[in-house]
């Protein structure tokens, strides 16, 4: 053993058990001071002599003074150790033992920590005997009583507004079923499964709808509709029949206006006028500035009563936004974080909202917002209807519904797994990472004067080098980003909305909530960092019952996403090319090798073989190389 294990048995300050050191290192000190018999001796760690001592000897002459005990410190027999010796009568000494011991401890790493497990524990018992003790049931009767007595102040709500049409009336279980069957296999069900209320039957038109409100029906005209979409023909009944609705459907499938047209109805025929109302009586809560601003131009194509919507979001001056609401308006959309702050400031009165929408939950949860819409949502009357829609049902929404919807009916369209609609034919291209800027350009070359085209990528500068590159090269280019100030990201989807420019390169920033009808090609220039956001990006085209295209480029470094891709292209009926099904076996056979080698190791993307080999799911528009991938 050398010298620097030797050191090892020094780690703890109070000795309990002593190792000697090697014969090298005894020492046997023959001037010790006498010790007479009735002395109490203490064996100390030497390094703890300077703690008892003190400054200029200042704690050892407390410890005396305290204690009535003569103290010294003196050099004991063993190396390493200093020796403690207490004179004086029995009470002394016992009170002089007691506190040099309780210094020792306090410099003892492992005592503290018993302690102090010790002391937690008691405290413990202490906190479940003081639950335990408390009563429960009586709190959660004040409770009721309380939101009783506050509702009871309040003026009424009116939530039901539908009359059932006779074509709907008449329709048999079997035709209802055969229908929900027909409109994307439309699933209904109360969240509580003890629920046994019948479920309004789902309308065929719009007239079974709005027929009492010939004025929602114009405004319906105008824009020239000409059926309502799968999610609007059950979940419009749900909605005006009183019930709080969950709707479950993936993007561009006609959310919005499910709750938009209800919506203007709750307004107008509630008891209390709507100038006597202290502030809005719609709160749309949404995940990011461009849903915000989507569904306030959304709400704006319909001129119903005069009703004034007006959105709330960071990145724009608050002053303004402040003095807008102060001019009355019946609906607010607001992301969670600016609506915080204005409940917090006092610049919104929410009391008087009694239709709540969360729009696309999944996302407002994904990017953290819980705190804020729970902090926001207790202005809110609990008795108001809510409305929550989302694309997917994870866990956090699920808890979200449970806050804050009461006895919900779920409409989901499609399957709870991720698909994409069935309108958008997917083509995927395998290259090499430095052809995809030539097959851009080949590809942009192609497109018709009347095409609109989103190009994705992951990262903010590869939008701006890319923009750039294009300019260069003669096209108009306009850009999105979180980097990007909101006035120039509005600017850029305008542009791309009137058709001053044909072309937007943008981060998943614009990969929701983008309601441009009339986009026919989505490019996924970077290949998505989750499956789920390739869903998104892909609603962007084939909206509102249009046929669109989505062309996703792909290297070798993207084949961990293969297999799941194949799932979701399967599940919306798109031709799974055999490349990309030979690129997922590839991955689950290195996947294994690497397990059965002793663990899993990253594949590092390096060049292996030959270039790229692009191909296409559908006829057209395929990229085709000379060289075929050896990995």
């Amino acid at each position: 053993m050398n010298q620097d294990e030797n050191w090892d048995t020094w780690d703890s300050p109070a000795v309990v058990s002593y190792q000697p050191p090697p014969q090298q290192f005894q020492q046997t000190y023959s001037k010790t001071p006498s010790i007479n018999v009735d002395d109490l001796i203490i064996e100390i760690d030497s390094r703890l002599a300077g703690t008892i001592i003190g400054k200029g000897g200042i704690k050892i002459k407390g410890l005396k003074k305290e204690s009535g005990a003569f103290i010294s410190i003196i050099d004991g027999n063993t190396y390493g150790l200093k020796t403690v010796k207490i004179s004086g009568d029995a009470k002394a000494k016992k009170i002089a033992h007691k506190l040099i011991n309780e210094i020792i401890d306090s410099n003892d790493p492992e005592k503290m920590r018993q302690k102090l497990l010790a002391d937690q524990q008691v405290l413990k018992q202490e906190n479940i005997q003081s639950i335990s003790n408390f009563d429960w049931e009586q709190l959660m009767k004040e409770q009721a009583e309380n939101i009783k007595k506050k509702l009871a102040a309040l003026p009424s709500i009116i939530k039901n507004f539908y009359k059932e049409h006779p074509e709907v009336t008449m329709m048999s279980d079997q035709e209802v079923e055969d229908f929900r069957l027909s409109k994307n296999n439309i699933m209904v069900k109360y969240i509580d499964e003890d629920n046994v209320k019948p479920i309004p039957k789902p309308i065929l038109s719009f007239n079974h709808a709005f027929k009492d409100y010939p004025d929602i029906l114009k405004e319906i005209k105008k824009q020239k509709f000409e059926t309502p979409s799968p999610v609007q023909c059950q979940a419009w009944p749900v909605i005006m029949s009183g019930h709080d609705l969950i709707a479950i459907a993936q993007t561009g499938t006609g959310k919005t206006l499910a709750f938009l047209l209800p919506a203007f109805i709750h307004i107008d025929f509630q008891p209390t006028p709507r100038n006597e109302r202290k502030g809005p009586s719609i709160l749309v809560l949404a995940p990011t500035r461009e849903l915000v601003l989507q569904i306030e131009s959304e709400v704006k194509k319909y001129s119903y009563k005069g009703i004034k919507a007006m959105s709330i979001y960071g990145g724009a001056s608050s002053g303004k936004q402040k003095e807008y609401l102060r001019g009355g308006v019946e609906i607010v959309i607001a992301t969670p974080g600016r609506l915080n702050d204005f409940v917090g400031s006092g610049a919104i009165d929410l009391s008087d909202v009694t239709f709540l929408i969360l729009d696309e939950a999944d996302r407002m949860l994904d990017l953290g917002f819980e705190p804020q819409i729970r902090v926001s949502l207790l202005k809110v009357r609990p008795d108001r209807q809510t409305i929550m829609t989302s694309a997917t049902w994870p866990p956090g929404v699920k808890r979200l519904a449970k806050s804050y919807t009461t006895n919900p009916v779920q409409v989901m369209v499609g399957s709870l797994d991720l698909t994409t609609v069935n309108t958008v034919r997917q083509d995927i291209l395998i290259m090499e990472e430095e052809e995809k800027e030539n097959w851009l350009d080949d590809f942009l070359k192609n497109c018709s004067t009347d095409d609109k085209v989103i190009i994705f990528v992951n990262r903010k500068v590869t939008v701006d080098q890319l923009s750039s590159d294009l300019c260069m090269k003669g096209y108009n280019v306009e850009s999105i980003h979180g980097g990007r100030e909101q006035c120039d990201r509005e600017q850029a989807l305008d542009s791309l909305r009137n058709g001053d420019v044909s072309i937007l390169i943008a981060t998943d920033v614009a990969s929701r909530g983008i309601d441009i009808n009339d986009i026919t090609v989505v490019i996924n220039y970077d290949f998505t960092k989750d499956i789920e956001e390739y869903v998104h990006r892909v609603g962007r085209t084939g909206r509102a019952g249009k046929t669109g295209l989505a062309i996703t480029l792909m290297t070798r470094r993207d084949w961990s996403k293969a297999k799941e891709l194949i799932e979701v292209m399967e599940k919306s009926g798109q031709n799974v090319p055999q490349e990309l099904q030979d690129m997922a076996r590839r991955h689950e056979a290195k996947q294994e090798k690497d397990k059965a080698e002793g663990g899993d190791r990253p594949f590092r993307g390096g060049r292996r073989g030959g270039g790229g080999r692009g191909f296409s799911s559908g006829s057209g528009g395929g990229f085709s190389g000379n060289r075929r991938n050896n990995w």
